[in-house]
């Protein structure tokens, strides 16, 4: 179990040192995609790159959360079959039975935990799209 947690530990630091260390550029020239979407001829071109869309920041967020919790489930579900590998390679070992049970304990409760997470975050999102602005402002007449 130990190895688990440091490698998954290392996997992680690596993933954020590396995507820290991601190169960006910065340039005060002219954009150079400003006529991208306009061929030649100065016609538009018909790409999904080129047409403006209307997603909100809801929209982006729910995407972002929908995708982390897809790879949370699915890391859930490996480990519930490692936790099955575990169990039958204990050869009635108690301590190898304990560590798979706890193991597949976990992985369950992090696969209803990514289930319920998912259903919390588009239940919100429809909230918050489907409930108008309220405007706060206030108008006051003085005769």
């Amino acid at each position: 179990m130990k190895k688990m947690k440091y490698l998954f530990l290392i996997l992680g630091l690596v993933a954020g040192f590396g995507l820290v260390a991601l190169p960006s550029s910065v340039s005060a020239a002219n954009d150079p995609l400003a006529n991208s979407c306009v061929d030649s001829t100065g016609a538009t071109i018909n790409s999904p790159l080129c047409t403006k869309t209307t997603e909100t920041m809801q929209t982006y967020i729910t995407k972002i959360v929908n995708g982390l919790l897809y790879v949370l489930g699915a890391v859930s579900v490996i480990v519930i079959i490692f936790a099955g590998v575990f169990y039958t390679t204990s050869v009635g070992d108690p301590k190898m039975v304990e560590k798979a049970k706890n193991t597949l304990m976990y992985a369950v409760i992090g696969l209803v935990v990514a289930l319920l997470a998912y259903a919390i975050v588009n239940f919100v999102t429809s909230q918050i799209k489907a409930t108008p602005a309220k405007s706060s402002v206030v108008v006051t007449a003085t005769v």
